[in-house]
């Protein structure tokens, strides 16, 4: 690692966290938006869901790139393995949650 390199990693660690505040601001917003289109809009179901959805996805992304520094692995692998992980553990948490309502109401 060259001296100019070693400077721009400890800047880096140094600086205010920028990314993770842009990323915070970014998730709370598409939190706010996602419940004003629950709760103050008058569409379809199914389009409410899908709005929904697609916010979720969005906001998956956004903390993906933000917070779990998928960009920043050593190894393409070790991305794909934490994205893979990460998915399984949304599959359960949503699987998880949707078979103890359906089974407790």
């Amino acid at each position: 690692m060259s001296e100019n390199q070693s400077q721009m990693t400890k800047q880096e660690h140094a600086g205010f966290p920028w990314k993770q505040v842009i990323g915070l601001f970014l998730s709370l917003a598409l939190t706010v938006l996602a419940l004003w289109i629950a709760v103050g809009l008058s569409l379809p179901v199914h389009v409410t869901l899908t709005i929904i959805v697609g916010l979720a996805i969005f906001q998956a992304f956004i903390q993906l790139f933000m917070f779990m520094h998928v960009t920043e692995g050593t190894e393409p692998v070790h991305q794909i393995i934490g994205i893979i992980f990460g998915i399984y553990v949304a599959f359960a948490v949503v699987a998880g949650t949707l078979w103890i309502l359906a089974y407790t109401i």
